[in-house]
């Protein structure tokens, strides 16, 4: 199995040593060893291969690295021509040239702990290989032709899985020394192999059929071949060699006694010269030292007033961040009491049945409605409901108009369809021209056509439907409350800080789950309605003139509930209780059993449960707040109306819409959030399933995933803002 290396990077130590030994090596004078060792490389780099072939280098020593591979690219084993001793132990190689032969020169080759699976068979062409150590790596064979290395003398294979050598080995007639693993051996014998090398070249010679002769015999050739390439026997014999090497080294000995004079005058010299520089040296140290004592205490006044400084920066900053934290510990309480209150209140109207009962009544209330009486034919006012319709009408046509552009230039991106666009203008058109037009004209156009007043008809019908209402709030809450926590997100990656950053996450996941909860109510609410409209419609009489005109008029004439029930007998200051708790769906039970403040103060939770109030929390609540304005009644009578009094308005007029919101105004208000992409236009779009409320209208089109978590974007929600 092949073994793969990650590439290092030298360290600065190793690279100051590769480029100190590459100078070294290119000195004039320099021997003949490149040596770059220890250098951390992973290839041998090209400008050793050059030095080597321009300088005629001899031994090159690269052992102690981390080397895959002994030839890089774009190099060629030529210009290691002249390389005699090639030392490449402990690497990483697993595997040799297959071109090594063209080494003719190489006498030495120590390839020592690597990770070398085969050699190759051109490594029979290194005649004058005389050592070769392939010790502690993974061979399990030799190759046939280490039998031409004529000049082997010491081959060392041990610590390999090797089993069995080639019979072509007894043609090595040099080998002194072969160093094996002999208790691992099948071929020769372990007996054999652990008797000796003698004895393994002779087991070898036996088995090829050839004689054995020591390889003292065949040395000779060998080491006249190498002595030839150093020094060559004078042509006058040895008697006239011997003199010239007398009188070379009478020379020499003259030579070296003039230099051993020079050197003594030279020390002398150097000692006179050492004894001035030490008398400058203690005067030099006496000024220094005067001098080294001012800057000291220089340093240390300065260095004090530093630490001062920087003490006092330092409290400063660790009292801004504490302020900081606690300033968002706050503000990460606000947001989950908040949550928690939005999450009890869809919990508590999730549980009511009461919602059940009123929309039972409403079926029952709008199925009355289909009656009409002459008395309200003759009193229908015309051009008040008229005008009436056709304000309702321009608002939801405006309304109509915002969506249907957004949904048509979403359409428009994905299908790229120019008769969505033409459409689009015509409606345009349309709506101007109605803007345009004479509002008598209007009235009296809303007064011919039936479709018109229908549509009227439904617009108010789901203004004024109280669960639509309801959930219309709540999304408004919880889109409010998405853009807080996003913003508080946004806050606190910039401090980078990582605390309770879990508890903000699932809240922003609970808060996602309800709104998508609500979107399906509100959704399935206006199908509820239009199947209502669908079956008044049906009911109706065939020929009945100003039909829808009547029911726009009754639907205007209506009371809210909390009108209705305040006229029945109930007190406003319960009423108004209810409503501030959020808990206005409870008015029917209230009035049903005719609870009143003194009563309520009487009843413990256990009487609110059976009664049908199932929150725990909220039956405490309404027993501490009772409590309350009973005890401020006590202060202040005037406050406590008297009794049995019953609130009837002097008319039918409509109560304003502002209803008391159920969490506090001043919370709900928050800065403008801008988008992270663009980082210009206001945050308008809530992306689903995440939550994130961070990109404006035109930049979130070709999102795909949200900017601030990398999740996948199910859905899109535009965010309108009231002004």
């Amino acid at each position: 199995m092949p073994l793969f290396f990650r590439k290092r990077k030298p360290s600065e130590e190793a690279r100051k040593r590769l480029e100190y030994q590459m100078c070294l090596a290119k000195e004039a004078g320099a021997d003949d060893i490149l040596d770059i060792s220890k250098c951390e490389l992973s290839e041998i780099p090209f400008g050793a291969f050059a030095t080597c072939k321009v300088l005629q280098k001899k031994v090159l020593i690269v052992h102690t690295n981390h080397l895959t591979s002994l030839l890089p690219k774009s190099c060629s084993l030529l210009s290691l021509a002249t390389i005699k001793v090639l030392d490449l132990h402990d690497n990483q190689l697993t595997a040799l040239p297959d071109d090594l032969g063209q080494l003719t020169a190489l006498q030495v080759l120590n390839v020592e702990r690597n990770q070398l699976m085969q050699l190759p068979r051109s490594i029979g062409n290194l005649t004058q290989l005389q050592t070769l150590n392939v010790k502690d790596n993974k061979l399990k064979e030799l190759p046939d032709t280490l039998g031409e290395l004529r000049s082997l003398r010491t081959l060392n294979i041990s610590g390999n899985e090797i089993q069995r050598l080639p019979q072509m080995l007894a043609h090595v007639r040099t080998l002194e020394m072969l160093s094996l693993d002999a208790s691992a051996m099948v071929y020769p014998p372990r007996e054999v192999c652990g008797a000796g090398t003698a004895a393994i070249l002779q087991f070898l010679c036996k088995e090829s059929g050839l004689e054995y002769y020591p390889p003292s015999q065949y040395l000779l050739p060998v080491l006249e071949q190498d002595g030839t390439e150093n020094s060559r026997d004078s042509p006058d014999g040895p008697t006239d060699r011997f003199s010239r090497e007398e009188l070379e080294w009478q020379n020499r000995f003259s030579d070296y006694e003039k230099r051993k004079e020079q050197k003594m005058l030279e020390k002398l010299e150097f000692e006179r010269r050492l004894e001035l520089g030490q008398r400058e040296h203690a005067q030099l140290l006496q000024q220094s030292s005067s001098q080294k004592d001012e800057i000291l205490q220089t340093v240390k006044e300065e260095q004090s007033r530093l630490e001062q400084g920087l003490s006092e920066r330092q409290r400063h900053l660790d009292a801004e961040r504490q302020r900081l934290q606690e300033q968002l510990k706050q503000t990460e309480q606000n947001i989950s009491s908040r949550i928690q209150k939005l999450l009890q209140e869809n919990q508590r109207q999730k549980k009511s049945s009461e919602i059940l009962k009123s929309l039972e009544n409403e079926r029952i209330r709008m199925e009355q409605l289909m009656s009409i009486t002459q008395e309200e034919t003759e009193n229908l006012r015309r051009r008040e409901v008229a005008s009436a319709m056709q304000q309702m009408l321009t608002e939801s046509c405006k309304n109509r108009l915002i969506q249907m552009a957004y949904e048509s230039q979403r359409q428009n991106l994905v299908q790229q369809a120019c008769s969505s666009m033409a459409e689009m203008d015509e409606r345009f058109q349309q709506i101007l021209s109605w803007q345009q037009m004479d509002q008598n004209k209007a009235i009296s156009q809303i007064l011919q056509e039936s479709a018109m007043q229908k549509a009227a008809f439904e617009a108010l019908q789901v203004k004024k439907d109280l669960m639509h209402r309801q959930i219309r709030s709540q999304i408004k809450l919880i889109e409010t409350e998405l853009l807080q926590l996003t913003q508080l997100e946004l806050k606190r990656k910039s401090l980078d800080t990582e605390t309770l950053q879990e508890m903000i996450s699932e809240q922003r996941w609970a808060l996602s789950s309800l709104l998508q909860q609500l979107l399906k109510e509100k959704q399935q609410r206006e199908e509820e309605l239009r199947e209502i409209l669908t079956e008044l419609e049906a009911k109706s009489e065939t020929r009945q003139e100003n039909y829808w005109l009547i029911q726009y008029q009754r639907l205007l004439n209506q009371k809210p509930l909390s009108l209705k029930l305040q006229e029945e007998g109930m007190e406003r200051q319960l009423v108004a209780l209810l409503e501030e708790l959020s808990a206005e769906h409870y008015l029917p039970i209230f009035a049903h059993h005719r609870l009143s403040l003194d009563l309520l103060s009487q009843m413990s939770p256990g009487d609110l449960a059976k009664v049908g109030v199932s929150e725990a929390g909220l039956q405490h609540e309404i027993l501490r707040r009772v409590q309350e304005l009973l005890d401020a009644a006590r202060i202040q009578p005037e406050l406590k109306p008297p009794t049995g009094e019953v609130l009837t308005p002097t008319a039918p007029q409509e109560p304003p819409e502002s209803v008391r919101p159920s969490a506090p105004p001043a919370e709900l208000e928050v800065q403008a959030s801008e988008c992270v992409v663009c980082l210009e236009q206001e945050a308008q779009m809530i992306f689903l399933n995440c939550g994130h409320v961070c990109c404006c209208q035109q930049c979130c089109q070709p999102l795909r995933t949200c900017p601030l978590c990398r999740q996948d974007i199910v859905q899109r929600l535009r965010i309108y803002h009231s002004s």
